[in-house]
């Protein structure tokens, strides 16, 4: 008897070499080179032939020296591999010009160094307009190299799992772009029947540290938002700074994370309780020295300089996206300009490479489960808003990564399942400061009681790519540094502090050592609550009442929490049913804001307002901001119920790991009894 082939053991194929592919991509190397000679002075190539010589020479040469430097153990590993290997792409252009009889001449290592990245760009036009995909066959081999020579292979037929998680994206955005193209590989997963798709809804603090607190660790109680005041300790804790993520981390982890046994964490704030990781914040203090996770990266030569090119056309898209939304008068419009292009480009282009280089390398590895996050579409999303068309084409750019991951299950040593999720989504409007001409620490700072004398801090800017990329070049250079955990200066000495997580309001009474009731701060502050809650963009306040316990106020009415009593209008008719149930669950954590406070939303035009000044946002309630979802292999079971919150997300997420053991069991069953 033959066991079924779906039964049979899991074989890898070997990558292939594919003659016209390597014949295609010599010449389109020639023609760039050609190209490059043509624009800049100092350069000179005999003819086709000579280009057609010296661009096979530099592939042999790219063939052998960059894994060589990938392979040394540098300090500040990536940021050194990239200026070495800019050098080494140039001493290849000279040591091609001696090998060649002079095909090539140069008048200087600067301007080999130009001619590298110029031949980098005119290849990388071509290949567009070509429509030629990048040359993911030789990436496999190089990564198989390295996996076998650095952790060997974890071989066998036990499925792993990839997750890939886009960050920000809501699953009616995902929608329209399944239809209009705009994510073709998933689409083309859903329409074969190989997938399929279900939403779940996040926790209040509907923000990346929250809902990977719950995905990974299984649990994210007392994270009321993306930043909060911890009164005991005078501290405002972040979920983007390194030690405060360690924190989270240690105060959530129980031995049942869902990278536990062997698990790779990719571009996480938090691990998950992974072995290995790269850009995960919640380690980079721990694992201090230059994360060798990046010589995967550095090993294909190619790598370096494509991604140059590419961070500067970045650059270039966002300043020309800027410069129609201004031009055609879109509103509402986001803050462009200053850091922001170089965060994009490095969002949209070097982190999301490493990733996408990182998991294919864990892959080939074996690791039995892996957990990436893409926040490429997240970061555009905030400044450029929900679809437009350049956040779109960051979500299309993404797809296509996703495509190449899919090509390396061919190749791993085990089979995967890959699922793609987001951890939020995001809803759009203009700000409260757009809309108003003050903040909301300027609404509270005006309405505290006059012996207060206006000492009020606000903080907002809940970027999280652009603190990303810090953490980037931190941990590529080796200088995370521990953080002081002390009484925080921003604190000390200010009688409220007023944070912002999207359109989720926090503020934080000062004179107090534990959480305010409802009745102390109408003592304490007798206009305050009452200027908060008739304000016409704010849309409810979360309060605790001496008498009614956790309380939702608004402008026309008062939802008791509790018992569920209503008078007036119901302020959190127009968020979705659950809306009581997350009040409640946060009323309950012991760092909850003396008062919470959410913006408005009108679902008519699907429009709120966030406290900080990103036009798409995420943090609070209200439209798709909390609509999520999961892409899953159809062998994967769906939720029987309705998923709400993180944790319980969690759950069923490692329910599949469960079962893909149980799955894995049964194939050798069957293979043995064959």
């Amino acid at each position: 008897m033959t066991a079924p082939a779906s039964l049979r053991s899991w074989q890898p194929q070997r990558p292939r070499l594919r003659p016209l592919r390597l014949l295609i991509t010599w010449i389109v190397s020639a023609v760039a080179l050609l190209l490059a000679a043509s624009v800049l002075a100092g350069v000179t190539i005999s003819g086709f032939w000579a280009a057609m010589l010296v661009a096979a020479t530099i592939a042999v040469l790219n063939a052998f020296v960059p894994p060589i430097v990938a392979s040394l153990r540098l300090p500040a590993t990536l940021l050194t591999g990239f200026l070495i290997l800019i050098a080494v792409n140039a001493l290849m252009i000279e040591w091609a010009s001696s090998i060649t009889d002079q095909a090539i001449t140069v008048s200087g290592f600067g301007v080999a160094v130009l001619t590298a990245l110029v031949t980098a760009a005119f290849a990388s036009a071509i290949s567009a307009l070509l429509g030629i995909d990048d040359d993911d066959e030789y990436t496999f081999r190089v990564l198989r190299r390295i996996a076998r020579r650095q952790h060997g292979e974890t071989r066998g037929d036990r499925p792993g799992l990839i997750f890939l998680e886009i960050d920000g994206l809501a699953l009616p955005v995902l929608r329209h772009a399944l239809q209009d193209g705009s994510a073709p590989t998933l689409a083309r997963w859903l329409r074969d029947g190989s997938h399929s798709l279900f939403e779940w809804e996040t926790d209040l603090s509907s923000q990346t540290g929250a809902s990977q607190a719950g995905i990974l660790l299984g649990s994210n109680a007392d994270i009321p938002a993306f930043r909060w005041v911890e009164k005991e300790r005078g501290a405002i804790v972040s979920c983007s700074s390194p030690s405060d993520c360690a924190e989270i981390e240690r105060r959530h982890a129980s031995g049942h994370g869902l990278l536990t046994g062997g698990g790779a964490s990719r571009g996480n704030l938090l691990s998950g309780e992974a072995d290995q990781q790269i850009l995960t914040v919640s380690r980079m203090i721990a694992e201090i020295r230059a994360n060798p996770g990046y010589r995967a990266f550095l090993a294909n030569g190619y790598n370096v300089s494509r991604s140059l090119v590419l961070f500067t056309w970045e650059i270039a898209l966002e300043w020309i996206a800027a410069a129609r939304q201004r031009r055609r008068h879109v509103e509402p419009r986001g803050h462009r300009g200053g850091r922001y292009p170089l965060i994009r480009a490095a969002m949209c282009v070097i982190v999301r490479d490493l990733i996408v280089q990182s998991v294919m390398e864990d892959m080939l590895q074996g690791r039995p489960v892996v957990y990436a996050t893409f926040s490429s579409y997240d970061e555009v999303a905030h400044h450029s808003g929900l679809e437009r068309a350049d956040t779109m084409e960051a979500l299309r750019k993404l797809d296509r990564q996703f495509a190449r991951i899919d090509a390396a299950r061919d190749h791993a040593p085990r089979p995967y399942e890959i699922v793609v999720l987001s951890d939020h989504g995001q809803t759009q409007g203009a700000t409260f400061l757009q809309r108003n001409g003050y903040s909301l620490q300027d609404l509270v700072e005006r309405n505290l009681d006059a012996k207060a004398n206006g000492r009020v801090i606000g903080l907002g800017g809940g970027d999280e790519g652009a603190q990303m990329v810090g953490h980037a070049i931190n941990e590529a250079t080796g200088r995370v540094a521990a953080e002081e955990r002390k009484v925080d200066p921003r604190v000390a000495g200010h009688d409220a502090v007023v944070l912002g997580s999207g359109n989720l309001g926090l503020i934080y009474l000062m004179h107090a050592t534990g959480r305010m009731t409802l009745e102390e701060i109408e003592t304490a502050h007798p206009g305050l609550i009452d200027a908060l809650r008739w304000h016409p963009h704010i849309g409810w306040l979360l309060v605790h009442s001496d008498r009614h316990g956790p309380v939702a106020l608004g402008a026309r009415g008062t939802r008791y929490l509790t018992s569920g009593r209503v008078e007036g209008e119901d302020p959190l008719s127009q968020f979705s049913t659950n809306a009581p149930r997350h009040l409640v669950r946060t009323d309950g954590f012991e760092h909850v804001a003396d008062i919470m406070v959410g913006s408005f939303y009108d679902p008519a035009v699907e429009e709120g307002c966030a406290f900080e000044e990103l036009i798409s946002f995420h943090g609070g309630l209200g439209g798709s901001q909390t609509r999520p979802f999961v892409l899953h292999p159809v062998s994967l079971p769906a939720p029987a119920q309705p998923i709400v919150g993180a944790e319980r997300l969690h759950d069923h997420l490692m329910g599949w790991r469960g079962s893909l053991k149980d799955a894995s069991a049964e194939r050798v069953a069957i293979s043995n009894a064959a």
